[in-house]
C-alpha cells in the first residue's frame, strides 16, 4: 500500500479535463454562431426598412418587418429578400 494515486483516479481526471475542454469549445462555437446570426438579423431589419421606404414610396409595395422576415433576409441575404418579395406577390 503506497501513497501513490490509483490509475482510475488519474484516468478520471484526464477524462474530466478533456470533457471540460470539449464543452468549452462547443460553447465558444455556438456563441460565435449566435452573435453572427444576431448581426445578420439586424442587417436584415435595416435592409427591410430601406426596401420598404423605397418600394413603399414609388411602388406602394411593402414587406412586414418581423423576426421571421428579418432572419430570412439576414440568413439568406438578397435571395431571402427576393423570396419574401415573391411570397408577398403570390400570397
Amino acid at each position: 500500500m503506497g501513497i501513490g494515486i490509483e490509475l482510475n483516479v488519474i484516468l478520471a481526471y484526464v477524462f474530466g479535463l478533456v470533457l471540460l475542454y470539449l464543452l468549452g469549445w462547443v460553447f465558444i462555437i455556438s456563441t460565435k454562431l449566435l452573435i453572427k446570426l444576431i448581426i445578420n438579423s439586424v442587417l436584415g431589419v435595416i435592409f427591410l426598412i430601406v426596401f420598404n421606404l423605397i418600394a413603399g414610396t414609388f411602388f406602394d409595395f411593402s414587406i412586414g418587418v418581423n423576426p421571421l422576415s428579418a432572419l430570412t433576409v439576414g440568413f439568406l441575404g438578397v435571395p431571402g429578400m427576393l423570396l419574401l418579395i415573391v411570397l408577398k406577390l403570390i400570397l
